[in-house]
């Protein structure tokens, strides 16, 4: 489950801010909504979250910061290289913060056990990095990586239960590396599954993204995987009677370089599994491809696939837009999916930013599930939840965000040619 995450300098985002998905003492939709605390030391966490706020307010990139933390985790001891630089971006409406680390930490339960990680980087380097964990209400310090200015390098201090060559982990840590990502590429069993859940449970759809379609063409490629696709389709009312899949030659349009010679093109012949999709009717059926199938039907397969997965997996899905293209009770659909005792049995979660106000509905969503983002005086993004305001427990929260309630509205000046 994932608690909490939080990113301080990075790109909009100015100070700290934090999305948090610990319950309140709200008992709204507690048996569908929540998940029930594992540990003692962690009251019942939400299964989804829903951000709204004006353009340009920073929604993006809160997601783009998780996808940033878990892009530096996964690549940076196997697939950067001594002197490379990280993609930088700190907040530049400010002459201070453009020359201090972007900060980030994720706090989240892997087996009955909260972890807390994180880390602060500048262009070239690794500044500070640091994990807890909670086995009891007390944290246990595994191990915290600070870059000393005075000596050129990284203070190490390890705590008793971090077992293993940390000597080794320690020696082999590249300035531009994290600590945990290199411990684990030599054999770390203990950082192991913080390093797997960070790369592996969270799965990001960007801002004009969708998943690709391969991830429901590879899940069709089986009968269980097929049949659990037409489930879902079906429940969908998208009036598709089976998906099949055909093998076709694909050409694809390419570049060869050569030193010293113009670009040459070239065209390149593979096998590529294409999706066709029957459709039948009281006088007669048909079998359509994907490009004829309307925009709303393609990103809906392209969701199918990994929303599956995540449900049966208990991963954490975060999507930037999810109303993309989708009518708004589709939308409704997916999210009841998340929060379906019967469907949702590993306890899923679902993050995602949106604009439908439709969906600012207390049969939907507790009041604590409900976040937004602005900007403030300083163009810096801020984010705070709905329960800021105290609502009512029957308050109309879309008619209240449309009157400017809660903020995280678009203000506009007058226009003249």
């Amino acid at each position: 489950m994932l608690v909490e995450f939080r990113v301080k300098n990075f790109r909009s985002i100015g100070s700290e801010q934090c999305l948090s998905l610990i319950a309140g003492k709200d008992s709204a939709h507690a048996e569908t909504h929540l998940i029930g605390s594992v540990t003692r030391s962690l009251p019942n966490v939400l299964k989804s979250a829903v951000i709204y706020g004006a353009n340009a307010s920073g929604k993006s990139n809160l997601v783009n910061a998780l996808q940033f933390m878990q892009l530096v985790v996964a690549t940076s001891a196997t697939q950067m290289r001594e002197g490379q630089t990280f993609n930088f971006q700190p907040f530049k409406l400010d002459a201070e913060s453009s020359k201090e680390p972007s900060e980030f930490e994720i706090t989240f339960i892997e087996k009955g056990i909260r972890y807390q990680y994180g880390f602060r980087l500048s262009s070239d380097r690794i500044v500070e990095e640091w994990l807890l964990a909670y086995k009891t209400s007390q944290p246990q310090m595994w191990f915290n990586r600070a870059f000393n200015p005075e000596t050129g390098k990284d203070d190490y201090k390890f705590g008793s239960h971090l077992t293993g060559q940390r000597r080794l982990w320690q020696e082999t840590t590249r300035s531009n590396a994290l600590f945990l990502s290199k411990a684990v590429d030599l054999n770390s069993e203990l950082l192991r599954p913080i390093f797997l859940w960070i790369v592996q449970k969270l799965r990001i759809i960007g801002a004009g993204h969708q998943p690709i379609h391969d991830f429901s063409i590879n899940h069709a490629r089986t009968e269980i995987g097929r049949c659990e696709l037409m489930k879902f389709l079906n429940a969908a009312d998208l009036s598709i009677a089976d998906v099949t899949l055909e093998n076709r030659k694909v050409k694809e349009l390419g570049f060869k370089l050569e030193d010293g010679q113009p670009p040459v093109h070239m065209v390149q012949e593979f096998d590529a599994l294409m999706p066709m999709f029957l459709h039948k009717s009281e006088k007669g059926s048909a079998t359509f491809e994907l490009p004829d199938e309307s925009t709303g039907t393609q990103r809906l397969f392209a969701f199918a696939g990994p929303i599956i997965e995540v449900l049966k997996s208990g991963s954490i899905l975060v999507v930037d837009e999810l109303d993309g293209s989708l009518h708004t009770h589709m939308v409704r659909f997916l999210i009841d999916f998340f929060h379906s005792s019967e469907i949702n049995k590993t306890g899923a979660q679902l993050i995602f930013t949106t604009h439908d106000t439709s969906l600012l509905d207390t049969d939907i969503f507790r009041r604590d599930q409900i976040w937004f983002m602005e900007k403030d005086q300083s163009q810096s993004t801020r984010l705070y939840p709905l329960t800021d305001f105290s609502p009512r427990k029957n308050e109309a929260l879309e008619r209240g965000y449309l009157m400017g309630r809660y903020g995280a509205l678009p203000f506009f000046s007058e226009f003249r040619l």
